[in-house]
């Protein structure tokens, strides 16, 4: 498949204006099973879990409890393989060509809804999310069923539009700071909102600022999705030191990373971050040699 995704006019237009776009196809049939395999693999082990990268994202997290919505973060930390793929490729020209050409890979993240439990994410904005003060940037995200998305598994809906306001208030779903995920309990109409449903392969592309929300997994097959984000030039901004709601959270998945953080004590961090600097490094340059 040509990775060298070109967005139309129209479809910039559309992002511009609505704060998303659907996409029906952005990588084959082969490769969606290859990441698939992959991510299964990831999920069946719970990999990352003691590093905190692997938890539920609306639940508790507490050992032992079934999860309702298992996420992996930086899941390429833990299948090297997955920085090859024409995904990532198409993904990186697509963010370029809308958040200019100094937009880079920002993190990325795999999405596991259980078939027939699968929790709904709530309504939010991924840029509620940010705890990194000091700076500025616009962000995007493309997100890829990797099977049918569909109304009964949890596809996407979108409030068009919505990146054109300001971050509303947020919270922990039901006010329980134990649950990773976050939920808008800003003023929007919920009416507007727009179903995505989308082959396997297809994406959506959508601002940081963009309301959405999945709903449960209803039906008898799992429903898995692979996301990356991009964020574009980054500007200084002192007056921005993040958001209220993300310090109050009191997860197991941020302790488990504090306790593994910890092991080993000074010099164990310091293998630690020299391991995971080597893995950045590897990566920029896989992607720099694709061009």
């Amino acid at each position: 498949m040509n990775t060298e995704l070109t967005l139309t006019d129209e479809q910039i237009r559309r992002f511009r204006e609505d704060g998303y776009i659907a996409l029906d196809r952005i990588t084959g049939d082969a490769e969606v099973e290859r990441l698939r395999g992959i991510l299964d693999r990831l999920f069946a082990a719970s990999a990352g879990r003691e590093r905190g990268r692997h938890f539920d994202l609306a639940g508790a997290d507490e050992e032992g409890s079934r999860p309702v919505l298992p996420q992996i973060l930086n899941p390429v930390e833990f299948a090297p393989e997955l920085a090859e793929s024409e995904f990532r490729v198409a993904a990186l020209a697509i963010a370029r060509q809308l958040l200019g050409p100094e937009a880079e890979p920002w993190f990325e993240h795999a999405i596991l809804k259980p078939a027939g439990y699968g929790a709904p994410t709530p309504w939010h904005q991924d840029e509620a999310h940010r705890n990194d003060g000091g700076v500025d940037y616009e962000q995007l995200s493309i997100w890829m069923p990797l099977q049918e998305a569909t109304l009964e598994n949890g596809c996407m809906q979108f409030i068009p539009g919505s990146h054109l306001e300001p971050v509303l208030d947020h919270r922990s779903p039901g006010d329980d700071r134990r649950v990773m995920a976050l939920e808008c309990v800003g003023e929007f109409d919920r009416a507007r909102s727009v179903l995505c449903p989308l082959p396997a392969g297809g994406a959506t592309v959508h601002h940081s600022r963009t309301l959405h929300h999945a709903g449960a997994n209803t039906s008898k097959m799992p429903r898995r999705a692979y996301i990356l984000a991009f964020r574009g030039k980054v500007t200084p901004n002192p007056d921005f030191q993040g958001y209220r709601w993300n310090t109050e959270k009191t997860t197991a998945a941020q302790a488990r990373l504090r306790a593994w953080e910890n092991r080993g004590g000074v010099a164990g961090r310091a293998a630690r971050r020299v391991r995971a600097f080597i893995v950045r490094v590897m990566q920029k340059a896989s992607r720099l040699a694709r061009g």
